[in-house]
């Protein structure tokens, strides 16, 4: 239907002319900007009926959750923790859902939920993901622990609801979620639905129930809400091109910027988003969804011994085998459910004897260092291909941290992207992604890639406030944005950086970027720590207890604090420096420390993006 079609007015208590006039205001907008006109004027009703409404929240503006006013607006509550995106996205097609259905639904971070709130609710649906072994999202951590805490209300009045996110090929598996569930159950709540445990494959576990939760909500609250919904703010419809449709992104520069001793390749790549209608903040990351490098595609059908062009049905789809491993299944991560339907196969005892009780570290090792050509030649088992490919993780899309601001590069989005390229067992493995956007170059080159919004790792509003980020290696990429967006915000804070590598020659990243940023006043400091250069070996956690004091005067001064990169090492070294600093310079002991870290943490301060 076009935007221009005419629809019959309802003269309810409008005159002709006021009918006539709102016609006329309404006529060519778009469904979502109708949509904000029927909040607006359903909250000006509330307001003159009696109800409290703030004049802000009838004013359209950035969207981050759906505030409801209606006799039921606190019955049915959304809530995720999401280190990754996948929560969140979830939560929000959850929200939009519930509403098409009738319902009165918020949708919250678990970081911005009011706790005060968990003893008032009917309803409450939780989405929430596990990382590393059993750890919580960051957004997620104060949520759990007041759940899990002495505080924690009995609530005999809540049906509830829990989706579980993780990765079998750790021992955790879904841990954050578990506890949450068991937990709610203890103080007394009943489950809607039984919780659903989703890898990381999840589609297809996700789909049947938010069908469920939808289908009974309505019997958990009591009837129909759908007259009585006052929706001021709504759930973000969802952007042209997004994860399920990409944006096929020309490649404009794809230059290495590492030295050739340098131990990685590691290159700036830059891609156009004209016409793509993409927007994206400084922290955000671009999903690039990729295929897999052909020699590693020919090294497994080798091993098979099966041709690239023979057809496989999977599902009902048919495709030649060589483009269900190029394009369609994770070659180069393993996973654990596919090594024990491998080792059910080949019988191996030592392959089995890794997937049992006290193998949990050489499993580690080997889901780290190998890949599915490894464990197919040295566990050889007979696979049919649809047999083979049935068992494959589907492919999924490749996060990277934008390292550019929209202000400063306009219709453009920048990466800095380690290749993954080493020898195991004297053959090469090449990282999926990474080969692929390092081998994307030429006229005709395109990327297919969305925006990842990330809120949990944004510059604070006020441009004033000073910025501490840490970044080793490629996890310096979003701070290339953050200054960006600050010189052409004119922000008038102070920026720190702390940086390290293996070699200063062959490994400082942006180095001419950064002495510049120096010379002109938009960096007041630079922390360098280049391991290999020199003994002792020194890291950024070094260089902080170097600085520890004019750290801790930052802080105290309302700086905020930013962590990127690798979060097995890097990342925990990082915290207990912190803490370290803090309990040092203000005379605390190791719990005070901890928790002024972790208020720093509840005060959005103190930032994470590990992976």
């Amino acid at each position: 239907m076009s935007a221009t079609t005419a629809f019959p007015m309802p003269i309810g208590t409008l005159d002709a002319e006021r009918g006539e006039l709102l016609r006329r205001v309404v006529d060519g907008l778009d469904p979502g900007a109708l949509q904000w006109i029927s909040g607006f004027t359903a909250g000006m009703a509330y307001a003159r009926a009696g109800g409290a409404v703030a004049a802000n929240e009838l004013l359209p503006g950035p969207v981050t959750a759906p505030a409801v006013r209606a006799e039921a607006a606190a019955r049915l509550a959304i809530i995720y923790g999401s280190q990754t995106g996948n929560g969140k996205r979830i939560a929000e097609r959850l929200g939009r859902a519930a509403e098409a259905a009738g319902h009165a639904a918020r949708v919250y971070s678990t970081r911005d939920y009011p706790l005060k709130d968990l003893a008032k609710e009917r309803l409450l649906i939780v989405v929430v993901s596990t990382h590393g072994d059993g750890d919580p999202p960051d957004d997620a951590r104060g949520f759990l622990e007041h759940l899990l805490g002495k505080r924690a209300p009995r609530l005999e009045q809540l049906t509830y609801a829990v989706l579980a996110l993780g990765d079998s090929s750790y021992p955790k598996f879904c841990e954050t979620g578990r506890q949450v569930d068991e937990r709610l159950a203890v103080l007394g709540a009943r489950r809607l639905v039984d919780r659903v445990d989703c890898d990381v494959d999840y589609e297809r576990s996700v789909a049947p129930w938010l069908e469920q939760v939808v289908g009974g909500a309505r019997e958990a609250l009591g009837g129909s809400q759908g007259a009585t919904v006052t929706r001021l703010r709504t759930v973000p419809a969802a952007p042209l091109h997004s994860r399920e449709q990409p944006f096929a992104a020309a490649v404009l520069a794809n230059d290495r910027i590492t030295g050739r001793g340098a131990s990685k390749d590691v290159r700036h790549i830059e891609l156009s988003l004209d016409g793509s209608g993409l927007r994206y903040e400084p922290g955000d990351a671009l999903g690039v969804w990729h295929e897999n490098p052909p020699e590693v595609v020919d090294g497994v059908l080798s091993v098979l011994g099966a041709p690239a062009d023979q057809p496989v049905t999977i599902e009902g789809r048919t495709l030649p085998l060589g483009v269900w491993l190029a394009r369609e299944r994770e070659l180069t991560r393993l996973t654990r459910p596919f090594l024990v339907q491998h080792a059910e196969r080949c019988g191996d005892t030592a392959l089995a004897a890794m997937l049992a009780a006290g193998g949990e570290d050489r499993l580690r090792r080997t889901l780290k260092e190998q890949q599915l050509v490894d464990v197919l030649r040295r566990h050889p088992a007979r696979w049919e291909p649809e047999a083979l490919v049935q068992a494959l993780r589907p492919l999924a899309p490749r996060l990277y941290s934008i390292a550019s601001s929209q202000q400063a590069v306009g219709d453009e989005v920048h990466l800095t992207v380690a290749v993954v390229d080493y020898q195991h067992g004297g053959e090469r493995r090449l990282g999926a992604a990474s080969a692929h956007l390092a081998s994307l170059t030429g006229e005709e080159a395109r990327a297919r890639v969305f925006v990842e919004p990330n809120d949990r790792f944004r510059l604070p509003a006020d441009s004033a406030r000073d910025l501490i980020m840490i970044g080793p290696g490629t996890g310096v990429a979003p701070y290339r944005g953050f200054l960006q967006q600050r010189e052409a915000q004119g922000a008038r804070g102070r920026h720190w950086l702390f940086f390290g590598a293996r070699q200063f020659a062959n490994e400082f990243l942006y180095q001419v970027e950064w002495q510049d940023a120096v010379r002109k006043g938009l960096l007041q400091r630079l922390d360098l720590a280049f391991s290999r250069d020199r003994a002792p070996r020194a890291y950024v956690q070094d260089r902080m207890r170097e600085a520890g004091q004019d750290l801790y005067a930052w802080l105290e001064d309302g700086a905020y604090l930013y962590v990127c990169g690798d979060a097995e090492r890097m990342a925990p070294d990082v915290h207990d420096a912190l803490i370290e600093i803090v309990g040092k310079q203000g005379g605390r002991g190791r719990d005070a420390a901890e928790a002024y870290v972790r208020r720093l943490a509840d005060e959005r301060r103190y930032l994470r993006d590990v992976y």
